[in-house]
């Protein structure tokens, strides 16, 4: 029998498995708890998990023991996984895998040390933007490495009038390479593209509030990491739009700030949310396997 309908027949014949979906005090996220991912997850408890991603936009769930190919089967049940440009920094034998790391072996950088560093959303200089991304904790330093989460459907709703009235119907140009430079700091974390790599990555136009294909809610989708300018307006005009949608994006209560548990993995929706990584020391090891899921073209 072929791994695929083997992977279908041990999710049909999964038993039921008790857990808690726990929401988080503020205004995103939730925890999952009491659930074993190392365990095939029945149509039901997957249903469940699915409408709770929706919901909450962002869930954690505490202490996965899990392998790296455990990681891409649960997270392909959500859709086609999308393979990261920097090749360099997939995990051998698991390309589906991006290394999160700021370790340095051999002299060679382990992972993508600075992933996160500006507020984005995953691949959303692609056609097919990310639906959500999985990211699951493999060493964490003792300080630091926090993961910030904001709600761009709240920020929707904290637009003025008369900057509703600017961006209606408006496009927003993205791209992977737009604050590039910006990330070479010491460690070089951030190879130079090749031409074949410069391919995948070209200009991409959204729109710059999109529509949430599941749920129908509105959410601006711009970001300080990718987006580079409002299709149609002039540069100055442009910029200063964006930086007021930049402000309204990141407004303190709409913000979920994860502190990482040993085996934690995250999912978080790229269609609801930017997100940040807030760093840790240099000399403290960090390292986390990042999954992402493709999604559809915003509209």
């Amino acid at each position: 029998m072929p791994a695929a309908s083997n992977a279908l027949s041990n999710i049909d014949s999964a038993l039921p498995q008790t857990f808690e979906v726990r929401p988080f005090s503020g205004a995103v996220g939730a925890e999952i708890i009491g659930l074993d991912l190392t365990r095939p997850v029945n149509a039901d408890d997957f249903s469940r998990i699915h409408r709770a991603h929706l919901d909450h936009h962002v869930l954690v769930f505490r202490d996965q023991r899990i392998t790296p190919q455990q990681q891409i089967d649960f997270s392909r049940r959500f859709g086609e996984l999308q393979i990261h440009v920097l090749k360099q920094f997939l995990l051998a034998g698991h390309p589906e895998i991006l290394i999160v790391s700021n370790i340095i072996e051999d002299g060679r950088n382990l992972g993508l040390g600075d992933a996160g560093k500006f507020w984005h959303s995953d691949l959303s200089y692609k056609e097919l933007p990310s639906l959500g991304s999985m990211l699951h904790a493999q060493e964490l330093p003792s300080e630091g490495g926090d993961t910030l989460f904001a709600d761009m459907h709240k920020a929707w709703d904290a637009v003025p009038d008369a900057l509703r009235k600017i961006i209606a119907g408006r496009d927003a140009a993205h791209s992977y390479t737009a604050r590039y430079a910006e990330t070479k700091f010491a460690g070089n974390w951030r190879p130079t593209l090749s031409a074949e790599q410069l391919a995948q990555v070209q200009e991409v136009i959204h729109p710059v509030v999109r529509t949430h294909p599941e749920t129908g809610r509105k959410a601006l989708f711009v970001s300080e990491g990718f987006t580079t300018r409002i299709v149609g307006l002039p540069d100055d005009e442009s910029r200063d739009v964006l930086q007021q949608l930049y402000a309204l994006s990141v407004l303190e209560q709409n913000i979920y700030r994860h502190q990482w548990q040993p085996h934690d993995l995250v999912f978080w929706d790229n269609r609801s949310l930017i997100h940040l990584a807030s760093g840790c020391p240099a000399h403290l090891r960090r390292k986390l396997y990042r999954t992402t899921i493709q999604g559809d073209a915003p509209f």
